[in-house]
């Protein structure tokens, strides 16, 4: 997906994200808010992790799919380079709007952001 299709579909509400079952070995999609920021796709969940995290962990290569565009990526969990901080704020602001690093760091106290890096596509 190019930063001009990511732009276009920047205020649809879900991302259908397909990890690799890391004990099946078979396609597991699920349904997921999003944002993105410079070519970047955010995830988050709060909580322990759940299967398609796991999965990404173990094999960063997902495919995913926002309205009509269907695209790979490398996925990672967000970590203190900045990412996470970006994820989080552009997250937080897409689905309820403008706040204060406090509030939004309360709000994903408990949370793992997830970084989509979209695959240049043939």
């Amino acid at each position: 997906m190019d930063s001009k299709n990511l732009e276009s579909v920047k205020s649809e509400k879900f991302i259908y994200l397909t990890t690799v079952g890391r004990k099946t070995g078979k396609a597991h999609t699920v349904e997921l808010w999003f944002a993105s920021q410079n070519a970047r796709i955010f995830l988050s969940h709060e909580g322990e992790p759940t299967d398609w995290m796991k999965n990404l962990i173990s094999n960063k290569r997902v495919s995913a799919k926002i309205s009509v565009f269907k695209f790979n990526a490398d996925a990672r969990i967000a970590s203190d380079d900045g990412s996470r901080e970006v994820g989080k704020r552009v997250l937080y602001e897409k689905y309820y709007g403008p706040a204060n690093k406090k509030m939004i760091d309360d709000w994903f106290e408990l949370s793992t952001v997830v970084e989509l890096t979209p695959l240049n596509q043939a």
